[in-house]
């Protein structure tokens, strides 16, 4: 999300209230920059600073729906603000909301054709949209004018310097809470933007980013040829991303002792129908690239094939063979596991009567039976999955060798791991102040803090 750079408001306090919040912001202060943009807000009610910038405090600290509030409010103050919409736009999108997204895009692009954040917003809900061809031409727009961000060290003593590589097309690896300002001082560099073929900022390590295969292909190979111009070490280069997109990750596991992974097929459209048959029912269908359950549907009833098949974007479909992770009461349930380094660390379980399951969607907040299952996974992972399970993951682990990646995966009756997926993409997200989430904040700790070691010490080895 984009700051403000409005001029001053003729109310002094408000503004001087507005630009000590920054500060704070700036130095990872959050309640307190809150407490300072809400007393400038309180102030100047219209003041457009304090409006999108309290608004994208909130959306990085995940109060979506306040952010969107004081999205609104920047724009409807301040309609001829393309900043505002933009973020409108971005927050609207990350909700499933495209009519309404779009149509602050447009407003965007009319007050300022060139911006590049515009143009990048706009080419990921015509890609959400299927308009692939339309998305590309907004993106190759935006490379133009795309410049290398920083992301300012906040600590005490000498940072380490990361270079970030990543894809304006999506498909990245979560870094947010990875890359703390309080150990790394990042810069990230969009692979595709002219950017990525100037000079490179000063770095001790590289993290390539740009973990979606199925989506990053063009990407992957933009990202060989940053590295190849870096003397630093590289961590998931993108020669160990490239062979794990879903088909290829299902082919690369089939056998492996302990794992059942899928049979995965990427067709065209117009063999759809043919290569369905080779599939038992039911039998699950996405379009490659997208996450947490978006543009994915289970065919129960072959009559259906087309029908569902129309409403997925892209050319190519994926068909997925089903594995049932029901219990006995029809219940599923959803582990993931993390690999940093080579080693194993639970993150979380979801379980939901629902087929498809997202751990923002399962049924675990109004379930203390549910939340007491997970801390128990949580808290001997071994002894959960058997030891039939944890072997299945090591050599998942092994085969893949990804720095940092994940593994979400059900367990069959037998005990072997059914698997979902297994990529770099993986988000790591602190669980919320809730008090009924406090047993999960010890194991996301723990995964964090072994990811920045994990990276430092691959600084320090090199340096």
């Amino acid at each position: 999300m984009s700051r403000s750079h409005n001029r001053p408001p003729a109310d002094q306090d408000a503004e001087r209230l507005y630009r000590s919040a920054g500060r704070l912001a700036e130095l990872g202060r959050d309640e307190e920059a809150k407490r300072d943009y809400l007393a400038a807000i309180a102030r100047a009610p219209s003041h457009f600073g304090a409006l999108n910038d309290l608004g994208t405090l909130l959306y990085r600290t995940d109060f979506r729906n306040a952010a969107r509030t004081c999205y609104a409010e920047a724009v409807r103050h301040h309609p001829a603000n393309p900043v505002g919409h933009i973020n409108l736009a971005n927050a609207l999108l990350a909700d499933g909301q495209t009519v309404e997204a779009r149509g602050h895009f447009e407003i965007a692009l009319r007050l300022a054709p060139d911006h590049p954040d515009a143009l990048q917003g706009t080419a990921n809900l015509l890609q959400d949209l299927g308009e692939a061809q339309a998305a590309e031409a907004h993106r190759r727009r935006s490379y133009e004018a795309r410049t290398i961000l920083v992301r300012p060290y906040r600590g005490a003593g000498r940072p380490c310097r990361v270079l970030e590589l990543v894809s304006a097309v999506g498909g990245n690896v979560p870094t947010r809470f990875l890359l703390d300002q309080e150990r790394f001082d990042v810069s990230v560099l969009a692979v595709e933007s002219r950017a990525a073929s100037g000079p490179l900022p000063a770095h001790d390590l590289v993290f390539n980013a740009v973990g979606d295969a199925d989506l990053c292909g063009p990407a992957l190979k933009a990202a060989e040829a940053v590295l190849r111009r870096s003397q630093a070490p590289a961590v998931n280069p993108p020669a160990r991303v490239r062979p794990t997109g879903r088909a290829e990750i299902a082919e690369r596991l089939a056998g492996v002792l302990g794992v059942i992974a899928p049979k995965v097929v990427k067709t065209r459209r117009e063999d759809l129908t043919a290569a369905a048959h080779a599939f038992a029912l039911p039998l699950l269908m996405r379009s490659p690239g997208f996450h947490t359950g978006r543009h994915f549907v289970r065919v129960d009833q072959r009559a259906d094939i087309e029908a569902l098949a129309a409403g997925l974007p892209g050319d190519e479909l994926l068909l997925i063979q089903h594995l049932d992770a029901r219990d006995a009461r029809g219940r599923f349930r959803k582990y993931r596991v993390m690999m940093i380094d080579g080693r194993l660390y639970p993150l979380h379980l979801a379980i939901s009567e629902d087929w498809k399951v997202h751990y923002f969607t399962a049924d675990m907040a109004e379930r203390p039976d549910h939340r007491a299952e997970e801390e128990a996974f949580l808290t001997d992972m071994d002894a959960v999955l058997g030891e039939r399970a944890v072997a299945g993951l090591q050599a998942i682990a092994e085969r893949l060798a990804l720095d940092y990646g994940g593994v979400d995966f059900g367990l069959g009756p037998n005990g072997d791991i059914l698997l979902f997926e297994a990529n770099a993409t993986m988000v790591v997200n602190p669980p919320d102040p809730d008090p009924r989430w406090d047993y999960r904040r010890g194991p996301v700790d723990t995964i964090l803090t072994a990811a920045r070691e994990m990276l430092l010490s691959r600084a320090t080895a090199a340096g």
